[in-house]
């Protein structure tokens, strides 16, 4: 089975909800990482052979297959075909293992993988909030299945959340404290450049607009929960993100035929599942599985990004793995950076490859929580 490499990766910079990349059509938010990523590695747009690309709720600017169209704004050739994969919060990153596993079966050579996400233009679960307008409640009520076998109760990433930090004992203080570092790891990952090499300015804007210089765990604890009597507030939970990321992923022939340099190669990538209803839980299971499968353990693991869709989720994981949270999400996560959830796992990637050369690590451990309790894992080794 060949290899998969990573060539390089990009992405814009967080625009902040409403911010400077609110009015950017998602298209043109696609289309940009792909012209950099192009033109950064010198690859022949005629040779890629296919764009996959993550995105939810695709209704309006990003319905029509958003990869395809991404791709022909950007100018470049109309036989490359495109896909756009949702599997929620962790779609770009499925983007990145179909593409991976495209390449190490010998069917393709070139493929761009990103995600891309507009949350101010089309707001978080519209595509479930237009289903009202044909009778359908949620995705599951009107589903005898479901019902039968998971009743009526409620099916939220809030309620999992707040579940999460109920099971794990995890207080509304620590998640606070854990959001605080988020902002100031990301402030100053920023200050230092950290961010540079991955981030292609857009629209005036060359840094992200999230993380918080002036918030305080004073001014944390003056929020209100987003449940009565709950530990879950917004400080504790990823920023509503317009962005998009992209990468290159190449097999052996096409490093040697197109005189690419790659950065990382793939050294391991699985998803698995957990309680749909608890939702947020899956990186637990996900991880634990992935390190058996790839022969590791978490001291082989150099660096670790765990999407931070909750601090409770990130805090649960942590302490269920015995994972040191010195090597986790150290620029900061989705509390400071954001979570534009169509193209976060391309977005992590690219910070997660460019730390590890920063710092020079070897392997480096990516997971993400995902509707439906699912969750993508995927090991990199630095080149």
């Amino acid at each position: 089975m060949t290899t998969a490499y990573i060539v390089d990766a990009v992405r814009t910079p967080g625009g902040r909800r409403n911010g400077s990349l609110a009015g950017i059509h998602s298209a043109d938010l696609g289309a940009h990482v792909i012209s950099a990523l192009m033109e950064r590695t010198g690859v022949d747009p005629a040779a890629v052979d296919d764009v996959i690309f993550g995105c939810t709720d695709t209704i309006g600017p990003q319905a029509g297959d958003i990869a395809r169209t991404a791709w022909l704004v950007a100018g470049l050739p109309d036989h490359v075909p495109g896909v756009t994969i949702d599997r929620q919060c962790g779609s770009s990153q499925q983007a990145v293992h179909f593409a991976a596993q495209g390449v190490m079966s010998g069917t393709a050579d070139l493929i761009v993988a990103g995600g891309v996400q507009n949350m101010s233009a089309v707001p978080i679960s519209a595509a479930m909030v237009v289903g009202t307008q044909y009778g359908f409640t949620t995705p599951f009520a009107e589903s005898p299945g479901w019902v039968r076998r998971y009743g009526n109760q409620e099916v939220s990433q809030f309620r999992s959340a707040e579940m999460i930090a109920e099971k794990w004992n995890i207080s509304r203080e620590r998640m606070e404290e854990f959001a605080l570092r988020s902002h100031e790891r990301a402030i100053r990952a920023t200050d230092e450049g950290r961010f540079a090499r991955e981030i292609v300015p857009l629209a005036g804007l060359s840094q992200d607009e999230g993380p918080r210089r002036g918030t305080s765990l004073e001014k944390m604890a003056a929020l209100e929960p987003l449940t009565g009597g709950g530990r879950i507030t917004a400080a504790v939970a990823s920023q509503i993100t317009d962005a998009a990321s992209a990468l290159l992923v190449a097999s052996e022939a096409a490093v040697a035929t197109h005189g690419l340099t790659p950065r990382a190669r793939i050294h391991h990538l699985s998803v698995r599942a957990d309680d749909p209803v608890w939702m947020l839980t899956g990186p637990i299971r996900a991880t634990a599985h992935a390190l058996e499968k790839a022969g590791m353990d978490v001291d082989d693991i150099d660096l670790f990004e765990c999407n931070e869709a909750f601090a409770s989720v990130v805090l649960a994981w942590a302490m269920e793995l015995g994972v040191d949270l010195e090597k986790v999400n150290v620029n900061g996560g989705g509390i400071a950076l954001g979570h534009p959830i169509g193209a976060t796992g391309t977005r992590i990637m690219a910070t997660l490859l460019n730390e590890l050369e920063r710092t020079g690590g070897r392997y480096g451990l990516q997971v993400m929580c995902e509707g439906g309790g699912q969750a993508n894992v995927t090991i990199i080794e630095r080149l």
